[in-house]
């Protein structure tokens, strides 16, 4: 099945609050347990921006988008879409949104943020925000290229960098039973690691 490559030139409007919603919907209606919520999706297009010493524009889309909604079944068809049409729909949103990541964290970092959960906690005035989805659709995209990823992993620069990511996302994540507060709190060390990550990545 043919899936446009990612083209920096291309189309970069962000997504509405109702596209990104639409985009949501879309997705958790598939019938398939694959899927990634927008949180998840977000983290993803995020890592693979990020992918140490590759550019996204050289990665053929069959290679990567299918694994957003868990794959197009061994039968090489529209799966698990309706339709071509709403496999389009689909496609055509994920890549203005992957457009809009990597143009704000050139031309307005310090503006871009991530797409997290956030819930109320005890009292009216505190909320929480938790990052699981996200760190785990990243980790998503570390999985595509293990061996360009190992050394960050590593890296006594950017492993700390990497931490939170590992720490809420991963199956054994060292948060997996933390409280909310310690969850909020590596949570929010994610947006300056990844523009921590990204100063990096235009590095090497």
């Amino acid at each position: 099945m043919q899936y446009p490559n990612y083209n920096p030139a291309s189309d970069n409007r962000p997504l509405s609050d109702e596209e990104l919603d639409d985009l949501d919907e879309l997705l958790a209606a598939l019938p398939t347990d694959g899927a990634m919520n927008v949180e998840a999706l977000d983290g993803y297009l995020a890592g693979l921006l990020l992918t140490p010493g590759r550019a996204l524009a050289d990665l053929p889309g069959s290679d990567w988008l299918p694994v957003i909604w868990g794959g197009d079944g061994s039968e090489g068809d529209a799966a698990p879409f309706a339709s071509g049409k709403q496999r389009k729909k689909v496609v055509m949103l994920v890549l203005r949104h992957l457009h809009s990541i990597a143009t704000a964290w050139v031309q307005r970092p310090q503006a871009w943020e991530p797409i997290f959960s956030f819930a109320d906690g005890e009292d009216e005035d505190t909320e929480y925000a938790d990052a699981e989805d996200w760190a785990a659709g990243f980790l998503m995209a570390v999985d595509l290229a293990p061996d360009a990823w190992a050394p960050w992993f590593e890296d006594a620069a950017t492993a700390p960098l990497l931490a939170p990511v590992a720490a809420l996302g991963g199956e054994d994540g060292a948060l997996a039973e933390a409280t909310a507060a310690e969850r909020d709190a590596a949570s929010r060390q994610i947006p300056d690691a990844v523009l921590a990550l990204w100063a990096q990545r235009k590095k090497s």
